[in-house]
């Protein structure tokens, strides 16, 4: 009797097996993205990275709750073709943006288009800066070239609106919004990107003067005199001390000569956008036309507030007279403070969206990539702005949170480049990654807790190519690993720069050419055309 009643149970079980196995499987949900990128952002400004700047508690929560990367790598530090690389996974020779001046070609294939092939709902809400207009989107609500911190035009699905506020909620607000009346039955790519904090600076009226208080730390190097560096290093445009402008930049212009300048005839708007002549927009006779054209766009009590929170300024600016050091490190505690102020406005946004996703449930199944456009320098070398290979702009952040796949709490040395998203992206959405695409996907590296698998890359190439232009920096190439980093600029000059970055952290002292190097520098070349060969960008020279 007992055997024959198990003999039945294990009978129904099987049958029951059967029938579970002719039913379709239901789908695992597949996640929704948010790719959040700014424009300019450094580690260090950035206290899951460094806490000696600035809290940013918002940006802390995704590393706390998911990976971050220290060494993460852009291909070319400059806006444009950044974009265009993380867009396609490819290298900017191969995807044609090689400059700012240049448009990008919309017809190449993109992540986001394929995602919505997958059945991904798609959205572009923010800073685009490619010049053509976004494709493979069902929604796009971008900003005209750089775009403008108060009262921002949008091209929003072909037709330019202007909206009332401060950029980075304006951003959030879309975002907020897009994720308010998307279908509930697909899942979503959102890329929410923002203006902040690019030059010039324009804190959000409520931050005006959350700083003035504070004197930050100097950069080791901030009075750097180039003396074992080449010309790149020393003819370059992007002194804080002699480059940045005293309105446009510093906001030094007096209430009153600001009026002065609103009553002068129109003149031609100053476009920062493709295509602008660089000698131009390198001609500090137009600083007060310029800032005055951002300053033109506050309303009337939001002008009395900028005059109010900047005259102190104005005035220590005329009663100090600063000169020569002096001067430096007065330009650079001012450029921190609005740096740093529209840096805080960031993090409160992304604390916004964080606040809505959990509101809404959505938290833990949305793969949340958060990372900048690259780095930026915050007065090492003296410099301001980004474009050349040194560690500050060359480096970005990148912090990954997803629970279902990444540890909280992880962080990762594996080397990361910008062109590895697109392959991530597409990795984690379950979508063919296009054999084409010259980056890696980083799925391996976050789900075995930002260990590097067999194989993984051991050293990262970069090319800029924008010279001359804005900021006069010259164009070069280079390798990094792990301790070593070899450049070489070309163009009107022919130098290389090696640089022993276990020895010398901040790049100080080029060893090209020191004997004790020679065996270190033969092997980087070898490396580095190894490098060319298989991003097939064989002949650099020329580009």
């Amino acid at each position: 009797m007992r055997s024959t009643l198990l003999r039945n149970a294990l009978g129904a079980c099987a049958g029951l097996a059967m029938l579970c196995s002719c039913q379709p499987k239901k789908p695992a949900k597949r996640p929704n993205i948010i790719f959040i990128m700014t424009d300019d952002h450094t580690t260090r400004a950035m206290s899951c990275y460094d806490t000696s700047l600035i809290r940013t508690p918002n940006l802390d929560r995704l590393a706390r709750e998911g990976m971050l990367f220290r060494n993460c790598f852009v291909t070319n530090a400059v806006c444009g073709p950044s974009r265009a690389t993380i867009l396609t996974g490819k290298y900017n020779h191969i995807n044609g943006l090689t400059d700012n001046a240049k448009i990008f070609d919309s017809s190449q294939v993109i992540y986001p288009q394929l995602l919505h092939q997958a059945g991904y709902q798609t959205a572009m809400i923010g800073k685009w800066h490619l010049g053509s207009l976004p494709v493979g989107f069902d929604y796009y609500s971008i900003l005209p070239n750089q775009g403008e911190y108060y009262q921002p035009d949008f091209i929003e699905n072909g037709d330019t609106v202007r909206e009332q506020g401060y950029v980075t909620d304006v951003i959030t607000d879309k975002a907020i919004r897009f994720l308010e009346h998307r279908d509930k039955e697909k899942p979503y790519l959102l890329i929410y990107q923002h203006k902040a904090p690019h030059r010039n600076w324009m804190p959000a009226i409520r931050d005006l003067g959350i700083f003035d208080s504070v004197t930050f730390p100097e950069p080791p190097n901030l009075l750097d005199d180039f003396r074992d560096r080449g010309r790149a290093s020393r003819e370059q445009l992007m002194n804080i001390s002699t480059d940045m402008w005293d309105a446009w930049d510093l906001k030094v212009a007096a209430a009153d000569t600001l009026r002065a300048v609103e009553q002068r005839p129109a003149r031609r708007t100053f476009k920062d956008s493709k295509g602008d002549d660089y000698k131009q927009a390198n001609n500090k006779a137009e600083d007060l036309h310029r800032f005055f054209q951002v300053y033109n766009r506050l309303t009337p009590v939001e002008k009395e507030q900028w005059n109010k929170a900047y005259a102190g300024r104005v005035a220590e600016y005329n009663r100090l007279k600063p000169r020569g050091a002096d001067l430096l490190r007065w330009k650079y505690q001012q450029y921190m403070r609005d740096y740093l102020s529209c840096v805080k406005a960031v993090d409160d946004n992304v604390g916004r969206l964080l606040k809505h996703l959990e509101a809404t449930g959505e938290l833990d199944n949305t793969i949340i990539v958060y990372t900048s456009d690259q780095g930026f320098f915050l007065g090492e070398h003296g410099f301001f702005d980004k474009r050349m290979m040194y560690e500050e702009c060359y480096r970005m952040p990148l912090l990954v949170r997803y629970p279902p796949g990444i540890r909280p709490g992880s962080a990762s040395d594996a080397f990361a480049m910008n062109v590895d998203f697109a392959p991530t992206l597409l990795d984690y959405a379950g979508v063919r990654v296009p054999a084409d695409m010259q980056g890696r996907s980083l799925k391996p590296v976050l789900a075995n807790n930002g260990q590097a698998p067999a194989g993984w890359r051991t050293a990262t190439y970069y090319h800029y190519y924008e010279y001359p232009s804005w900021h006069m920096v010259k164009r070069h190439y280079g390798i990094r690993t792990a301790r070593y980093k070899l450049i070489h600029f070309y163009n009107d000059i022919d130098e290389w720069e090696l640089y022993d970055l276990q020895q010398d952290p901040h790049e100080m002292k080029n060893q090209y050419g020191n004997p004790a190097y020679a065996p270190v520098t033969d092997s980087l070349k070898q490396q580095l055309l190894a490098l060319q060969q298989q991003y097939k960008d064989t002949n650099p020279s020329e580009k």
